[in-house]
């Protein structure tokens, strides 16, 4: 894959077809904490209320379409130094590095955008191989199993933590 042709933008509402073809992919929101979208109206509804609205979600685009999306929620108060990092992308482009370029842009963009970040981490799901691929190919460090940890489609889930540090290297 040409990573010249992998870009992060912000969400805009002419997104909502391409959207649409990602989210309505159960393979895609299996380990995501929203449900599958599965109407037009639902993808529209998400723009407006839950990507464009947010500080950092960008749209995972290729060729300037969106194919998926990362987010970096930073922590408040004492927690200001933490943000939470979440991503996902079509199934169409899995295994092809996109994802892995994304995160990397999307990490380097992470501390220069928000004052005093030290630390990005990352939860996934120990069934989610792929998912902790691409976070150790960005150059994430895994720190440990975190048992009962994470609420996901009705159950409790063992999760795995990941993390980055300002002082780290992107690989």
């Amino acid at each position: 894959m040409d990573p010249s042709r992998i870009s992060l933008r912000r969400f805009h509402l002419p997104d909502v077809d391409d959207v649409l073809k990602w989210a309505s992919d159960d393979k895609v929101t299996r380990y995501l904490r929203w449900n599958t979208i599965t109407s037009r109206e639902e993808a529209l509804s998400y723009l407006q209320k839950g990507a464009i609205p947010q500080t950092y979600r960008r749209s995972i685009c290729l060729d300037d379409r969106s194919i998926g999306y990362v987010s970096i929620k930073p922590g408040s108060g004492n927690d200001k130094s933490r943000a939470r990092l979440g991503y996902a992308v079509s199934a169409e482009y899995w295994g092809q590095g996109i994802a892995t370029a994304a995160l990397k842009m999307a990490v380097a963009n992470a501390f220069t955008e928000f004052q005093g970040l030290v630390r990005v981490e990352a939860l996934v799901e120990v069934e989610n191989i792929g998912s902790q691929r691409v976070l150790e190919k960005v150059g994430f460090l895994k720190e440990g199993l975190l048992r009962k940890y994470g609420f996901c489609k009705g159950e409790i889930r063992d999760m795995i933590i990941y993390s980055f540090l300002s002082t780290d290297m992107i690989k």
